[in-house]
């Protein structure tokens, strides 16, 4: 298991690993059974992907509301007296009308190798309001001591992002510092594996989703199969 260390300006930005929202951000608590609604949990690669990394929290005690008038950017909020510690003072500001950043003053050190890449938070991709913050992929990697700022992406003319107390904002996701790979087409022995695997769970599909189909209120139809499939998966890999 690798460690991620951190270091913070803030206590109040303390981050943690990215959890699920239910209810909340990642949607109700609706069974899988029939004529419920589709809620993104139900996707075990989603919920996965949405629980591989950090998030972080927005630190302050008051709104900040971004919104984009005119073509030009206004940062909104009741930011007061400035902090004792001397740190920049709104710490969120225009980036060329297009982008603003925030002053985020966080360090992350993973193992060698490794480094650390801005996302958005995975509850943008479920909001319904438009306005979850959009934070720029940024791959920082580990030699470098502080985060000092966090980019975004400006609302469209007329929207507005929101950053409310205690809600996340962004995400983090540890990953290797180099993409050591390159796409080749398969050979036609590995190809015809892959095939062959796809044909076994088809067929044995009525079998591995015995007892979980369910019809939600859109009628479209699911199963546990990638589910079923996926505990096996692990278990093996637990006892390799």
């Amino acid at each position: 298991m690798e460690t991620v260390k951190y270091r913070l300006n803030d206590p109040r930005l303390a981050p943690r690993r990215t959890k699920l929202e239910i209810p909340g951000w990642a949607g109700k608590r609706d069974p899988r059974t029939d004529g419920s609604r589709e809620q993104v949990w139900h996707c075990v690669p989603f919920s996965e992907g949405a629980q591989y990394g950090i998030e972080l929290f927005y630190p302050y005690d008051f709104e900040l509301h971004v919104t984009t008038k005119d073509g030009r950017l206004q940062l909104d909020a009741d930011w007061g007296a400035p902090p004792d510690s001397g740190v920049q003072w709104p710490p969120f500001r225009n980036f060329g009308d297009t982008f603003y950043t925030y002053q985020i003053l966080l360090d992350l050190k993973v193992a060698k190798g490794m480094a650390v890449r801005t996302e958005p938070h995975p509850r943008f991709y479920t909001d319904r309001t438009d306005t979850v913050p959009i934070a720029v992929p940024a791959l920082i990697r580990n030699w470098w001591p502080m985060m000092f700022f966090c980019v975004f992406k400006s609302p469209a003319e007329g929207r507005t992002h929101i950053f409310r107390p205690n809600e996340p904002f962004a995400q983090i996701i540890v990953i290797p510092e180099e993409a050591n790979f390159q796409l080749e087409p398969m050979g036609e022995e590995e190809s015809a594996e892959r095939e062959l695997q796809s044909r076994r769970i088809y067929n044995n599909r009525p079998k591995l989703a015995a007892g979980t189909e369910w019809t939600s209120s859109s009628d479209t139809v699911f199963d546990g199969t990638y589910r079923h499939l996926h505990r096996a998966a692990k278990e093996k890999a637990r006892h390799d």
